[in-house]
């Protein structure tokens, strides 16, 4: 007997990129956008995610996105109806912006899981291998599937990779789309030298440096990071040193717990729950 494949199973595009240890990175990156965005920003302020525990609402995200790429067809439900219950109350006017935001409007959704995208996606170029344009394209169509179970429009989504990263870089660029609030401006602080959860200290350093110097330009601007040649360079370097000991190295080193459980469940323990993840960490 095998396991629940859940919505994508080990030879999808989801399987193959969402594993890597090193698309995390991805994170700290997509909430630097996610942050830049005020009305995003104003629904973390009502719930006070970032007072309270800064981490929490990547947490959230990473291990909604885990659970759906690598959870049984009913752990992804269970775990987008959660998030979709708690969205249900992040509504109401945005004093500084002077917006209305909704965690339920299909735009706000959707600049939410383009950013990771692109942001997961541009990591694993950069430390694993180039894809091809149809392999980044099936990937946008599996997570499609992602983004309906938190309720995005699918209907009304760009239907390729390249489309979606042409949405938000257009978007970027429209006056006062992007907006540096204080919640944005926490999130730069607790990235670049915050409190950071004791597992990970001690690369830290180096996934917010990469977070910071990657980011789209309009983004960089608006933070008002600085970058320079050696910056770059630096950037360029470490990512080419990651992405050639990659194949050097054992699973526990490369892939997330979660890939690790779930290739379990399918091929020996068909009875696992997502939360037995932690068994092979």
């Amino acid at each position: 007997m095998k396991g629940d494949p859940g919505y994508f199973g080990p030879h999808s595009m989801m399987w193959k990129i969402n594993k890597e240890i090193t698309v995390l990175f991805g994170g700290a990156r997509a909430l630097l956008m996610h942050a830049a965005h005020p009305l995003i920003a104003a629904g973390a302020r009502q719930t006070s995610f970032y007072q309270r525990d800064p981490w929490k609402r990547l947490i959230r995200t990473l291990s909604l996105q885990n659970s759906v790429t690598f959870g049984t067809k009913q752990e992804a439900d269970e775990s987008a109806h959660r998030i979709n219950k708690l969205h249900e109350v992040i509504k109401g006017k945005d004093q500084i912006s002077g917006g209305t935001y909704d965690a339920l409007d299909h735009e706000q959704l959707l600049w939410v899981h383009a950013c990771l995208q692109i942001s997961s996606i541009y990591f694993y170029e950069k430390t694993v291998k180039k894809l091809t344009v149809d392999e980044k394209n099936r990937y946008h169509k599996e997570n499609m599937i992602a983004a309906d179970l938190v309720l995005v429009n699918i209907d009304k989504m760009p239907q390729t990779h390249d489309e979606l990263k042409d949405w938000v870089t257009r978007k970027s660029r429209e006056k006062d789309y992007l907006m540096i609030t204080d919640v944005a401006e926490d999130v730069k602080d607790i990235i670049g030298g915050g409190p950071v959860p004791r597992h990970i200290k001690p690369i830290w350093p180096f996934i917010a440096f990469t977070a910071f110097q990657t980011l789209p330009k309009e983004f960089k601007d608006r933070y008002g990071i600085e970058t320079s040649k050696l910056k770059r360079l630096g950037v360029k370097i470490s990512l080419g040193i990651l992405k050639y000991t990659r194949p050097f190295l054992p699973p526990f080193f490369r892939l997330i717990a979660p890939a690790r459980w779930a290739n379990q469940r399918i091929k020996r323990k068909p009875n696992l729950s997502f939360k037995e993840k932690s068994k092979f960490i």
